[in-house]
């Protein structure tokens, strides 16, 4: 059979660039596509021929890019006009391409989408719309979390993790009671080649939800890296902030199990974040 040609947006964020290396070995042709790889591959800018042409040449698009970072860059950002802006015309520009082409597609959406005192939960939505609108598949992801180039949109883990390798302690935004799903990096991509292959037994309403659906305390979170010092004879301090949760403002969605009869994931949170300490202590030189 011949080779499935995946376009990938947004394939250098986290969840992206870990997708691409995961389809590339089972023998996927990719195309990557992301603005940190060359500014004429801005989502932003219409009309985009090298867009257009890569959307036609696809047999499936996976679109992940989206104007986002972790609770740090969301508090900084999600309610400029700039971020509003981003993801309104990427959004724009990129579902008037699937549509144009008709193109099987799968819009990675957010568990904050339902959550209307979110600027970046709001926009989700419309993203959500636009994807029922065309009859792609929509999914849901909770806390993804892995190895991250990018400082600036870092999350919580990879946050926590460097802290304690440059300054011998984790200093939180919260009091860390909050709690959060969170998913494996690898689970992730797993999950999403599930729904290229099955695409066609999935509908726009399924509440595909692709999480763990463990709830796990920020708190413990800390500690569990605090564990994974110690092991390397480093001790650090965690320092919880009296703050409550500003992002989320503690509301918690319930993931919907229905995907689980496809696919279920297969990392702990422990395992996770023992994995992703071991990548930044050899980049931090222990």
């Amino acid at each position: 059979s011949q080779i499935m040609k995946i376009l990938i947006l947004g394939s250098s964020g986290q969840v992206g660039s870990n997708l691409t290396n995961y389809l590339n070995k089972r023998n996927y042709d990719v195309t990557e596509f992301d603005i940190v790889n060359d500014p004429g591959q801005d989502l932003r800018i219409a009309p985009n021929p090298l867009l257009e042409e890569e959307v036609e040449n696809s047999d499936f698009v996976i679109f992940l890019a989206f104007d986002v970072g972790g609770s740090r860059y969301l508090q900084k950002y999600q309610n400029t006009f700039e971020f509003v802006n981003n993801n309104i015309l990427l959004m724009n520009n990129t579902f008037n391409l699937l549509k144009k082409y008709n193109k099987k597609f799968v819009f990675a959406s957010s568990q904050m989408a339902n959550m209307s005192h979110s600027t970046y939960g709001v926009l989700k939505n419309i993203g959500d719309k636009y994807t029922k609108s065309l009859g792609g598949l929509i999914f849901k992801l909770w806390n993804c979390y892995g190895y991250e180039a990018d400082e600036e949109k870092s999350h919580v883990i990879t946050d926590f993790i460097k802290m304690g390798f440059e300054n011998k302690k984790i200093t939180m935004l919260t009091d860390g009671t909050e709690e959060r799903d969170f998913l494996y990096d690898e689970d992730c991509s797993e999950a999403i080649e599930v729904l290229i292959k099955n695409y066609e037994e999935f509908n726009s309403d399924d509440n595909i939800h692709i999480t763990t659906f463990k709830y796990t305390k920020i708190i413990d979170i800390a500690n569990f890296i605090k564990e994974n010092f110690k092991n390397i004879g480093i001790d650090i301090e965690v320092l919880p902030s009296s703050q409550k949760d500003s992002v989320q403002k503690n509301k918690k969605n319930l993931p919907d199990e229905f995907f689980k009869n496809w696919w279920e994931p297969k990392v702990t949170i422990e395992d996770g974040i023992s994995n992703i300490f071991n990548i930044y202590k050899k980049e931090y030189g222990y």
